[in-house]
């Protein structure tokens, strides 16, 4: 049996799936504000600072793998605590534990994403970098000026930073090299207390107005059984994958922008990438083969 670290742990989507692997005999650790194993904020350096430090000290031998399921939903004055939480809790503390996860040979890490990643309009892009760069303080600037919206495009843009950087850690050399596989899970609606209180409250008409396919919201249990899977050796050729669970809503919204044929303006640039890490030993050439 395998020792694991789940943020979010307490409730919805990191609750289910902390149970899933107590279930198969797994060791847990869990973290959260409350009614966890490690309590700590992760909207504040402090708190990310304390989590870290209490999780490495539980940590005495590897780690297996790790679930990210921490995050704020989009409420509106609520964008610097969004931001931080959804992409500093996840970053921080998954650079923190790499060396713990690169011993174990093969540990899995799922991060949750969002499938608002690809179904909310204007997020600016200029705060998606500066998320990206780890600047909340000027990205929470620029959100804030979305107005009435600045509570769903601090959420986006939020898992948007977030996918990208554990996309471009996913395949490094400190991570895929060393044995560590990162991918990402991108739900839609999801039956979670914090879904449950949008659609109880002002927002609840603007919830329900996101088109679902097949007509049902998901459950966390459903969502728990789908990172299973990715911590799972089904996983093991799966690296800095998006998998999007939310009931066709993408689909149904972007039919035809994914996949999508590489534009001729960035193969210069896929080619360079490709020969550095060529040269840094990063992928395997099969020019022989």
């Amino acid at each position: 049996m395998g020792k694991y670290v789940v943020t979010g742990s307490a409730s919805g989507m990191g609750l289910a799936v902390a149970d899933k692997l107590r279930a198969e005999g797994h060791d847990v650790i869990g973290v959260d504000l409350k009614d966890a194993d490690v309590t700590a904020d992760l909207s504040t350096a402090d708190g990310r600072a304390r989590a870290i430090r209490e999780l490495l000290a539980a940590l005495d031998g590897v780690l297996d793998g790790a679930v990210f399921a921490a995050g704020v939903g989009p409420r509106r004055g609520n964008e610097r605590t969004t931001v931080e939480v959804n992409v500093l809790g996840t970053t921080e503390l998954l650079t923190a534990l790499r060396p713990k996860l690169a011993a174990a040979g093969n540990a899995k890490v799922v991060v949750f994403g969002s499938n608002s990643t690809t179904s909310t309009p204007f997020v600016p892009r200029r705060a998606i970098s500066l998320l990206d760069e780890g600047n909340t303080e000027r990205a929470t600037k620029i959100l804030r000026r979305r107005g009435p919206l600045s509570g769903p495009a601090a959420y986006a843009a939020s898992k948007l930073a977030l996918s990208r950087w554990v996309r471009r850690a996913a395949a490094s050399p400190e991570f895929a090299g060393a044995g560590v596989r990162v991918n990402i899970i991108a739900p839609g609606p999801v039956l979670t207390p914090l879904l449950k209180a949008q659609l109880e409250g002002a927002s609840g008409n603007q919830v329900r107005s996101l088109p679902v396919p097949v007509r049902e919201h998901g459950t966390p249990e459903q969502l728990a059984q789908w990172v299973m899977v990715m911590l799972s050796p089904a996983a093991d050729f799966m690296v800095g994958s998006v998998v999007t669970v939310d009931g066709g809503t993408e689909a149904l919204l972007r039919t035809k922008d994914w996949p999508s044929p590489m534009p001729l303006k960035r193969v210069p640039k896929m080619l360079n990438g490709l020969r550095q890490a060529k040269g840094k030993g990063q992928v395997a050439d099969y020019s022989d083969a």
